[in-house]
């Protein structure tokens, strides 16, 4: 049950303060910051700013998190930052070390990493979605999709709520904890079209380790919304279904826009072009898409009543209930025709 796996870690999030994360900047990195709180669903992030104006991302990690994992994900950020300037890197402690362990004032132990600060605003703030800015995010993505191909590491073989590869087990624990009646019946019977329709070609699909999450808030773009920057929190990595990431930002572009279909189409074509989809990749995305924010909708209902006092957990709710029931409406051939016509 992935519920035993949700329930500790909500409830393990830390607690630190903005003296402690500055006088952990000292203390580990030698430092002198002040700190403010960045949002976060299970871990803590502080942004900490030098008086000469640099910034960088102090990061403490759930106190259930693995050290494995940890460790997986920092090689995954060095590895795609190496290859391409698209995402965070980490910088060692005066020790040398990338993750390092403190204490909590209730006892717990977490690890600490300190990420450089990528200079830009959430892809959620843009007010449109530019023809250039849709390219951008899919062959950047791609990239990073591409460059993990060739990476892989034992601690992300794990049960994850968040991976599209347990879209069973999420849907069938957390649905019933959804108060919109009409909104439960509809994701219900969703699941019911796609364990018909889709689940079948999944065994099939190309396997990586992948972002897990490149939602709207973690796309970084620049200043005036042209291009993206590149990708943050690499919290949710998992080896799963390589077109997941491209389906999973598909499922944040197509809330923020009437023109979904065409953006969609814009967003997948540019993908496309970097990292070929495989045929069962695109006979899937669409549902996929469909089924990422069918999951966001049982794990919000689940994680509101681990935290409600965490409004971090209802980012992009509200868009979600308000657009999935005309979104499971379409047609899905002709999704697919879209799709299929917009990459010859």
């Amino acid at each position: 049950m992935l519920s035993n796996v949700t329930k500790p870690l909500v409830q393990h999030a830390p607690e630190f303060d903005n003296k402690t994360a500055v006088h952990l900047a000292e203390r580990l990195y030698g430092l002198t910051v002040t700190a403010s709180d960045l949002p976060s669903e299970r871990d803590q992030n502080f942004l900490l700013t030098t008086a000469a104006g640099e910034k960088f991302v102090l990061k403490i990690a759930n106190s259930l998190e693995d050290e494995d994992l940890l460790m997986a994900q920092s090689e995954a950020m060095m590895r795609v930052g190496s290859q391409a300037p698209i995402c965070q890197q980490l910088i060692p402690t005066v020790a040398g070390n990338l993750l390092e362990k403190v204490k909590s004032q209730s006892g717990d132990a977490n690890f600490v990493r300190l990420a450089t600060y990528l200079e830009g605003k959430p892809l959620g703030e843009a007010q449109m979605l530019s023809p250039r800015l849709l390219n951008n995010l899919g062959s950047k993505l791609a990239r990073m999709d591409s460059i993990l191909l060739q990476f892989d590491r034992p601690s992300l073989h794990r049960r994850f709520h968040w991976d599209l590869a347990n879209w069973e087990a999420v849907v069938g624990e957390h649905l019933y904890l959804v108060n919109d009646v009409p909104l439960r019946e509809l994701v219900r019977h969703y699941t019911t079209t796609f364990t018909r329709d889709v689940a079948p070609l999944l065994p099939g699909l190309r396997r990586s380790c992948i972002h897990g999450d490149p939602n709207d808030y973690n796309v970084i773009m620049n200043s005036d919304s042209s291009g993206v920057v590149g990708f943050i929190d690499f919290g949710d990595m998992v080896y799963s279904y390589t077109v997941a990431d491209l389906a999973i930002a598909i499922a944040y572009v197509v809330l923020k826009t009437e023109r979904w279909l065409t953006a969609m189409t814009q967003l997948v074509s540019a993908y496309h072009a970097v990292l070929p989809l495989h045929d069962e990749e695109m006979k899937v995305l669409w549902g996929l898409t469909l089924m990422r924010l069918s999951m966001s909708v049982c794990l919000a209902a689940y994680q509101q009543q681990q935290q409600p006092q965490n409004q971090y957990l209802d980012i992009s709710q509200e868009a979600i209930c308000a657009k999935l029931p005309e979104l499971i409406r379409v047609d899905q051939p002709k999704v697919s025709r879209a799709l299929r016509q917009a990459l010859r």
